[in-house]
């Protein structure tokens, strides 16, 4: 007479042996990639996971300062060799989604509608800050205005919903026209016109004071920020508006 146990062992088996391979695709498929609902609604890649082939050092050609390892690619942070990078291609009214991972201590931001030229000797002297920071551990004093997801120096987030360092983070940058919208974790924090009656006072009460090129541009490159230590992103897209 068979073991009834036995067949049921060797079932169970047989079962494991076929659904193993398949779930571990589509795991891997997860990172970097698009959907076909993202292709659908005009999403496209800015890192395949492979290369930073869609980026260069500002006032650059090519790229240095930075590393691509397990998917991921990693300012690393060289202290006195900044490399902020910048997208080859130039966006106006668009939507960016990525995630990023910060050090400790770790500060670094999202910059839109980035000139390069005479007199723009940083992405922060016409594009406007996302910005992206250890709250918890950066050494230097800072404001509210400075913190995760901050219109930087010139509108705090409404809230905090930030994860500590070492954990990812997803963030969304929404441009269309003079209205721009931060989102961090699901939560929109940030929200403001530029060129509103509003926008001028913070700009008067920011460090921007005296920059006549700061927001002053309707499209640019989408720039990240190498501040002196490390921080990783992974899933970037962006689709226009």
């Amino acid at each position: 007479m068979i073991d009834f146990r036995f067949f049921l062992f060797f079932a169970l088996l047989a079962l494991i042996s076929c659904s193993t391979p398949q779930q571990a695709s589509t795991q891997q498929v997860t990172v970097n990639g698009l959907s076909p609902a993202d292709k659908a609604v005009g999403w496209q890649s800015l890192f395949n996971g492979n290369d930073m082939n869609q980026w260069r050092v500002f006032n650059e050609t090519t790229v240095r300062g930075w590393k691509v390892e397990n998917e991921i690619m990693t300012a690393l942070g060289i202290q006195g060799k900044s490399a902020d990078i910048i997208t080859k291609d130039t966006f106006s009214d668009f939507e960016l989604s990525l995630e990023w991972k910060i050090a400790e201590g770790g500060n670094s931001g999202i910059f839109f509608h980035v000139r390069e030229g005479e007199g723009l000797k940083a992405v922060y002297y016409s594009g406007p800050e996302y910005q992206l920071l250890d709250d918890q551990a950066y050494e230097g004093k800072i404001t509210d205005k400075q913190k995760s997801a901050a219109n930087y120096d010139m509108q705090a987030p409404s809230i905090d919903a930030t994860k500590p360092a070492g954990q990812w983070n997803h963030s969304r940058l929404i441009v269309d026209g003079d209205h721009v919208q931060h989102w961090l974790n699901g939560k929109k924090v940030v929200s403001y016109i530029i060129n509103s009656t509003e926008w001028k006072t913070q700009k008067i009460n920011s460090k921007w004071k005296h920059v006549e090129t700061y927001a002053k541009f309707p499209s640019g490159h989408i720039a990240l920020q190498d501040h002196g230590k490390q921080i990783s992103f992974r899933n970037i897209k962006v689709r226009r508006l």
